[in-house]
């Protein structure tokens, strides 16, 4: 990821805390992000705050998505409802950086009560750090993208 590029991040009330340590963490990398909450422990609705993000990455405003709830999964479901958004749950490196370099994964969902935070900083690095290969994953991904097509009714 370059250094111009932003980041939008968004969490429900179970991720608030790591979300606040996400920031520190980009902070200290020097890269720039949009919070769009939440911003307290107090309960929300997670879909808001993925609809946020996916909305700011369709519009060009972000490049990027950080979705994070207690498990990972509301946000991922939500996010993926989202046209041009593929956001990837992820619990490792391994699978944080495969997703960017294979799927072209625009959004990264993590889980505050799955993930250990200093896992969670390892996951975020190793997904912004993974650049997109395309090559022979660009025919999966225009697959991908068909069958969004489909499901808006397009073509």
């Amino acid at each position: 990821m370059n250094g111009t590029e932003r980041i939008a991040i968004g969490c429900d009330h179970g991720a608030y805390l790591l979300k606040e340590l996400v920031k520190r963490h980009l902070d200290q990398r020097g890269i720039a992000y949009l919070d769009f909450g939440t911003n307290g422990p107090e309960s929300v609705h997670y879909p808001i705050y993925a609809h946020a993000v996916c909305e700011a990455i369709g519009k060009g405003e972000a490049a990027l998505g950080i979705l994070l709830c207690s498990t990972g999964i509301g946000m991922s479901i939500a996010a993926n409802k989202h046209r041009g958004i593929r956001a990837a749950l992820c619990a490792d490196t391994y699978s944080a950086r495969y997703t960017r370099m294979h799927n072209d994964a625009n959004v990264l969902c993590m889980g505050a009560l799955t993930t250990g935070s200093g896992l969670a900083l390892d996951i975020l690095d190793a997904f912004l750090s993974a650049e997109y290969e395309g090559g022979r994953h660009q025919t999966r991904v225009d697959m991908i993208t068909q069958l969004e097509k489909n499901a808006f009714g397009e073509d």
